[in-house]
C-alpha cells in the first residue's frame, strides 16, 4: 500500500504540536528533539489515518517554512467525514480562514484555512451532485 506523507516545515515544532493537536486533534507517534531539547522532527497522524511530519525548517538544504518565504507551494488535503466541524475547530485553534466552506460543482465540500506557520489546509469530503 503506498501512502502519501508531506513534510511541514516550520521554524519552531513545538508550536505547530500544538496548534495541530488543537485544530485537527492531531496525536503525536514520535518525536526527534535536538541536543537542546527543541524539537528537530515530529510525526503526527490526523484521525488515525492522515500521516504528517512537521520539521523545523533547514535553510542549508532549500527546506525553508512558509514564514520563511512569506508564501506557500502547495495545500495539504484534508478528507473528513465534517470538513465543516474541522474548519471551525481550526479557526478557534488560531487559523484563518482563507475560502469559507461550500459546495462545488464538481462534487466536493471544501474550505481553506492558514494554519499560523503558513500552511494552508484544503478540508474536504466529497458530495453528490443533484
Amino acid at each position: 500500500m503506498t501512502t502519501f506523507a508531506p513534510h511541514l516545515y516550520v521554524k519552531t515544532v513545538a508550536a505547530a504540536i500544538d496548534f495541530y493537536r488543537a485544530a485537527f486533534g492531531a496525536v503525536e507517534l514520535r518525536r526527534w528533539s535536538n541536543p537542546d531539547g527543541s524539537v528537530h522532527v515530529v510525526e503526527m497522524t490526523i484521525d488515525g489515518g492522515a500521516l504528517f511530519h512537521v520539521h523545523e525548517e533547514r535553510e542549508n538544504a532549500g527546506q525553508l517554512s512558509p514564514e520563511t518565504l512569506h508564501a506557500t507551494t502547495s495545500q495539504i488535503g484534508v478528507f473528513a467525514d465534517n470538513p465543516d466541524a474541522l474548519f471551525e475547530t481550526a479557526i478557534a485553534a488560531g487559523g484563518k480562514a482563507i475560502n469559507p466552506m461550500q459546495d462545488w460543482d464538481y462534487g466536493y465540500r471544501q474550505g481553506v484555512v492558514a494554519d499560523p506557520f503558513g500552511h494552508q489546509w484544503l478540508l474536504e469530503k466529497k458530495i453528490d451532485i443533484l
